[in-house]
Parts: structure tokens; C-alpha cells; sequence
């Protein structure tokens, strides 16, 4: 990779650092100190950020590319923009009729604020979310069934998807891994991005729900193109200039 002349901004060397965990698995402080001309402590503190974001781990000297989370690694991961999602998502429940809700921790978290259901069947394809929606009044878990993923806890492969395309939901609620306002919402592996656009074959409408961190990032495979995606929910403001890629391809929340 070639070397980048004078300091940059935080969210350049970000993806720069990005890019080199996807395209060489690691990187090391002081390689990527020279390449970005910065201090090795600005890189230690953005490592920690990717850390943070889930994109890498750091190790002794540098840090190393991460694959898929287990559900609870995720789960704690961005806790306020994920409460501050789900308050905005609440809105878009109906309280009757049928939906379905991802695998993502972002929307497990409208688990516990379905106070409005009346008759509302939810479709999901999570062990961990279908968990979380027993004993809610007014409201019938149906899990799709299928084979577990034991890095991600989700519910993948043939049945799953066959499950998931042969019923009809008002609207899928979906998180990803990562949104690119040319490739789409991205997931870590073939098989997630498989079942939710499996998922999204049967729903009127697809409410896409990601943090500020998943904006222009980069993952495997395309799980939803923006054909399919109706809105897009952060926990930032509408008009945050962050989100200016991504006007023409969805309504903003």
C-alpha cells in the first residue's frame, strides 16, 4: 500500500487502517505511524476505536483483522446509539399483523418496548431475540428454524431461508455489519446476508437500523441492496451531514 503524505483526518486513517486489516488480515503501530504520518499514539487510539467497532483486536504492536461476533460480543457493543435506534423504531411497530426482526443485537433491543402489541405475530431468525419475546402480551414469537451459526448465535442455511421466503411480514426490521451507498447493507458471512434477503422477499417494507460507526464500512457479502431498503434509522440527528450519501437511497430517521 502506498504511503500518505501529511496527517489526515481521524476518519481517513479509520478507513485506511480498515482497508488494510481486510486486505492483509493485520497491521502493525509503527507501519501504519509511517504510512499516515502520525504519532504511534494516534494509531494506538485508533486501533482502540476499531476495536471498539468491531472491526479489529488489538495484539501486541499492532492489531489483527476480526471475523463474525458471537451475539453477546455484539450485544454491549454501541449500547447508547442502540437504545437511542430502538426509541426511534418503536414507532414503526404496528401493533397488529406480522413482522420480522433480524438476528442483530440493534434490534433485539425493541424486544422490550413492544408496549403498543395487540396481535403482533414476529418472525425472527435469533434464538437469543426469540428468547427475550416470550411472555410479551399481545405478542407471538416464530422462529424460522434452521442450522445455528456458533460464531454469529443466529439461525442460517436451507431451512432457515425456505422458512423465512414462504411468509409474508408488513415490515423487516434488520440491522448489518456494515452499509456502502453503492453495495448495499453488508454482513460478515454468506450465510447471514442469505437468510435476510430471504426475510425481505415476503415484507412490504424494510426498515434498516445501523449505528454511525457501520456508515461506509466494509463486510463479505450483500445481505439487502437499496432496492429493498424503504428507511434507514441511526442514532444521529436527519440532517447529521454523515448521512448525506445516503438521502437519495432511503428515507432518513
Amino acid at each position: 500500500m502506498t504511503v500518505v503524505q501529511g496527517t489526515i483526518a481521524a476518519e481517513a486513517r479509520l478507513r485506511w487502517l480498515t482497508q488494510k486489516l481486510e486486505a492483509d488480515g493485520a497491521v502493525t503501530i509503527a507501519q501504519a505511524a509511517a504510512a499516515l504520518d502520525v504519532s504511534d499514539m494516534t494509531i494506538r487510539r485508533d486501533l482502540g476505536e476499531l476495536e471498539e467497532r468491531g472491526v479489529a483486536r488489538r495484539v501486541r504492536g499492532g492489531a489483527r483483522a476480526v471475523g463474525p461476533q458471537s451475539f453477546a460480543a455484539r450485544h454491549d457493543r454501541a449500547g447508547r446509539a442502540k437504545s437511542r435506534i430502538a426509541s426511534k423504531l418503536v414507532d414503526l411497530v404496528p401493533s397488529a399483523g406480522a413482522i420480522a426482526f433480524d438476528a442483530s443485537s440493534t434490534v433485539m433491543r425493541l424486544s422490550g418496548t413492544l408496549r403498543h402489541a395487540r396481535d403482533l405475530t414476529i418472525l425472527t431468525n435469533s434464538p437469543d431475540t426469540f428468547g427475550a419475546l416470550q411472555g410479551q402480551p399481545g405478542v407471538t414469537a416464530v422462529l424460522t428454524g434452521g442450522r445455528l451459526d456458533p460464531e454469529t448465535g443466529s439461525l442460517v442455511g436451507p431451512l432457515a431461508c425456505r422458512t423465512a421466503a414462504q411468509l409474508t411480514v408488513q415490515v423487516l426490521f434488520a440491522s448489518a455489519a456494515a452499509i456502502d451507498p453503492v453495495a448495499g447493507a453488508l454482513e460478515t458471512t454468506l450465510d447471514e446476508a442469505e437468510v435476510k434477503r430471504s426475510i425481505a422477499i415476503g415484507a412490504g417494507e424494510v426498515v434498516l437500523a445501523v449505528d454511525a460507526t457501520k456508515l461506509g464500512g466494509r463486510a463479505l457479502a450483500v445481505g439487502l441492496d437499496w432496492e429493498r431498503v424503504d428507511v434507514l434509522v441511526t442514532e444521529l440527528d436527519p440532517t447529521d451531514r454523515r448521512l448525506d450519501p445516503y438521502r437519495d437511497l432511503a428515507q432518513i430517521l
